[in-house]
């Protein structure tokens, strides 16, 4: 397989998809004459032209509605949030809007629509452009929720998420877009739903998904060094989680750890917890532990973000503490 770039596998999938369905087309700021705030949508006005790649001003209510019209009229938008920071303005059209009218309308409108764009940090932005807004979407009924953590994925999911006939809120990362990696040349899809198991392991099991997988992996190569053998499974999807993918990895390991950006209140690793002590109790030797963001809008100076954000020592010593090698 060839090694390209996020923001490539994120273009190819877009480019495959569009050159067989014309009714699909990318709206957003800077998408086109700009080739991407970072570089995403590089070519594609060239190719498919203004009436497919489109600019809009900076409104992002009013082109995330225009999106949910033209979704329910037969096209199928692909609308691009600069950050999910800005798609606050837009909330109202996403969750009232998008996530409802299917069954509002009594199942006679579906709204295949994507929104897709950057959440969580990159770097020293401060507290306004830096919030994980995984959880705040997957809260809502009516939406799918997509977090990839590296090209392959990022390409095979976007590619599923455009073609679903449901409204799909597909999250990046600032930080992953120059990331490089394997990619199969011909096209593939992966399913919506559906954890991966990254690595194979007996001793815990280590959960997370999107950017922070980085942290995850980075931990259980550590642990691998001290004869610890950590499972590892990246989610890929926040709504619909996959449960049983997870629990079966709790029923094999006996320990669960989970790894998120997100502030701790309400957060995915929560709910995961809950759902795994409620059918996997009696499996459990020990707590369940969270590795989280702090519980603080996020701070400019860049000693505060290490401060801040999980890191691969945090998750040695929670591993360690589940399995009782340290308090």
């Amino acid at each position: 397989m060839r090694e390209i770039q996020f923001r490539e596998a994120l273009r190819e999938a877009m480019n495959e998809e569009m050159r067989k369905d014309e009714n699909i087309y990318l709206m957003g700021e800077e998408v086109a004459e700009y080739n991407g705030a970072y570089k995403v949508s590089q070519g594609m006005l060239d190719e498919f032209g203004a009436k497919r790649v489109i600019d809009t001003p900076i409104s992002e209510l009013g082109f995330a509605g225009i999106g949910i019209g033209s979704a329910m009229n037969g096209l199928r938008p692909i609308i691009e949030f600069m950050t999910f920071n800005f798609s606050l303005v837009a909330i109202d059209q996403i969750i009232n809007g998008a996530a409802k009218i299917m069954s509002m309308s009594g199942g006679q409108f579906s709204v295949p629509i994507v929104f897709r764009g950057p959440t969580g940090n990159a770097g020293m932005l401060s507290s306004q452009h830096s919030q994980c807004f995984e959880n705040w979407y997957a809260n809502c009924p009516g939406l799918k929720v997509v977090v990839p953590s590296n090209p392959a994925d990022a390409k095979g999911l976007l590619k599923s998420a455009i073609i679903d006939p449901d409204p799909v809120i597909f999250m990046e990362s600032e930080l992953m877009y120059g990331d490089k990696g394997e990619v199969p040349e011909e096209p593939y899809y992966i399913e919506i739903g559906k954890a991966k198991v990254v690595k194979e392991g007996t001793d815990v099991t280590l959960v997370g998904f999107g950017k922070i997988m980085k942290v995850v992996i980075a931990a259980a190569a550590e642990l691998e060094k001290e004869g610890i053998h950590a499972e590892v499974i990246d989610l890929r999807t926040v709504r619909p989680i996959d449960y049983p993918t997870v629990i079966a990895s709790v029923k094999k390991t006996n320990r669960l750890v989970l790894v998120e950006e997100s502030w701790p209140l309400g957060s995915i690793a929560t709910e995961v917890a809950f759902k795994v002590q409620k059918d996997a109790f009696d499996y459990l030797d020990a707590p369940i532990l969270r590795i989280m963001g702090g519980d603080v809008p996020l701070p400019y100076a860049p000693t505060l973000i290490q401060e801040y954000l999980p890191n691969p020592e945090r998750v040695i010593k929670a591993v360690k503490e589940v399995m009782y090698l340290v308090k």
